[in-house]
C-alpha cells in the first residue's frame, strides 16, 4: 500500500502530500490488541453506580414481626429479611469499578492498527488547516461540503482546542461530527466514524504517539 496521502485545502483542492513516516503502518499483527483496546475503552465509561441495600441497611425492621410460636408460621425477625417483601437484597450489585488494564506497547500497538485499516480503506483525509472565517455553524459544514464528506460521521482531529473557540462553536451543532484534540484520539473512535478528518498538525501530533 502506498505510505502517502493527499493534502486538501478547505475547498477540496490538493495542495500537497503527507507522507506517513516508516513503522506507523501495521497490518499484520494487532487484531487482538484492537479489541483489548476498544473493551477497556467501553468498560472505563461504565458508571459502575449500581446499588442495593442488604438487610442491615434496609430501613425498618427492628422489632420481630409476630412472636415466635403458636403462630403456625415460620419463625421470623425482622421484616428485613431477604424472603420478605420490602425486605434486603441477597448478593445484589454494589458501587464498582469495571475499568481495564490495558498495558501502553498493545496500545499503541492498537492504534497503529486502527490507523492503519483505516488508511487502507480510504477513510483517513488530511486538511493543511480547517480555518473557517467565523464561528458560525454553516462555515464549518461548507468545509465539510468541499471535501464531499458533509453525509459521513466524521472525527475531526486538531492539534489543541484551548485557541479554537470558533472552530468549537461551529462543530457544536453538527450532529454528524466530534471535535476531538489529536492527544484525546482513541482507537474505539478511529473505528467508531466513516471518515477520520486531520489537519497536518493534528496528524503530526497523533504519530509521534505511535513512536
Amino acid at each position: 500500500m502506498s505510505n502517502t496521502l493527499d493534502i486538501l485545502d478547505c475547498k477540496g483542492a490538493r495542495v500537497g502530500e503527507y507522507v506517513i513516516p516508516e513503522g506507523v503502518i501495521e497490518l499484520e499483527k494487532g487484531e487482538q490488541a484492537v479489541h483489548d483496546a476498544v473493551v477497556a475503552y467501553l468498560a472505563g465509561r461504565r458508571a459502575g453506580t449500581a446499588c442495593t441495600k442488604t438487610r442491615g441497611e434496609v430501613s425498618g425492621g427492628g422489632a420481630k414481626p409476630f412472636r415466635q410460636k403458636g403462630m403456625g408460621r415460620a419463625r421470623a425477625g425482622s421484616s428485613r429479611s431477604p424472603v420478605w417483601v420490602g425486605g434486603g437484597t441477597i448478593f445484589g450489585p454494589v458501587p464498582r469499578s469495571f475499568a481495564k488494564k490495558v498495558n501502553k506497547k498493545v496500545l499503541v500497538l492498537a492504534l497503529k492498527r486502527a490507523l492503519s485499516e483505516r488508511i487502507v480503506e480510504g477513510d483517513v483525509i488530511v486538511v493543511d488547516k480547517f480555518d473557517i472565517p467565523d464561528h458560525k455553524t454553516r462555515s464549518a459544514a461548507a468545509v465539510l461540503s468541499n471535501l464531499k464528506i458533509a453525509d459521513d460521521t466524521i472525527l475531526l482531529s486538531v492539534p489543541a482546542l484551548e485557541d479554537q473557540a470558533a472552530l468549537v462553536c461551529a462543530t457544536g451543532n453538527l450532529p454528524n461530527l466530534v471535535l476531538r484534540k489529536s492527544d484525546n484520539v482513541n482507537v474505539y473512535e478511529l473505528l467508531r466514524f466513516s471518515k477520520l478528518l486531520f489537519t497536518k498538525d493534528a496528524l503530526d501530533a497523533f504519530i509521534k504517539r505511535l513512536a
